[in-house]
């Protein structure tokens, strides 16, 4: 997931561009209440984790400081995107830094993109 913050500013009513100084903490609990990323974060940043149980995981973003809200008027906005599967890869980044070939990195994907097809199988299996 990459996230981004704004706090809300009284002076012009608009939201700022962005929130320095921030901070927030990002909690992923698995389908059975399990914690498998609890973890402080800036006010802006990207989180990551891998589920290894099939259902409906819960993301809890908060922030650190109450009184950064209050002096915003208790107004903060979130910009939350988040991403599933091998597409969450970034396959450059990848190649460069294991210097795989064109054709090395292809393979890559392609094996990566059978592993997400076997997990969304027994996935439907054990929703079934």
């Amino acid at each position: 997931g990459n996230y981004r913050t704004q706090l809300w500013d009284k002076q012009s009513e608009s939201f700022l561009p962005s929130t320095p100084g921030l901070g927030m903490h990002v909690e992923v609990k698995d389908p059975d209440g399990k914690v498998v990323l609890s973890r402080q974060y800036g006010s802006e940043g990207r989180f990551t984790f891998t589920s290894h149980t099939p259902g409906e995981h819960q993301i809890c973003l908060h922030s650190n400081s109450t009184r950064m809200a209050l002096f915003a008027g208790g107004k903060l906005r979130v910009h939350l995107d988040i991403q599933v599967g091998e597409h969450t890869n970034n396959y450059p980044e990848i190649a460069a830094k294991d210097k795989l070939t064109e054709l090395q990195l292809r393979a890559r994907q392609l094996l990566d993109q059978v592993e997400q097809i076997q997990k969304e199988q027994n996935y439907q299996r054990v929703s079934e």
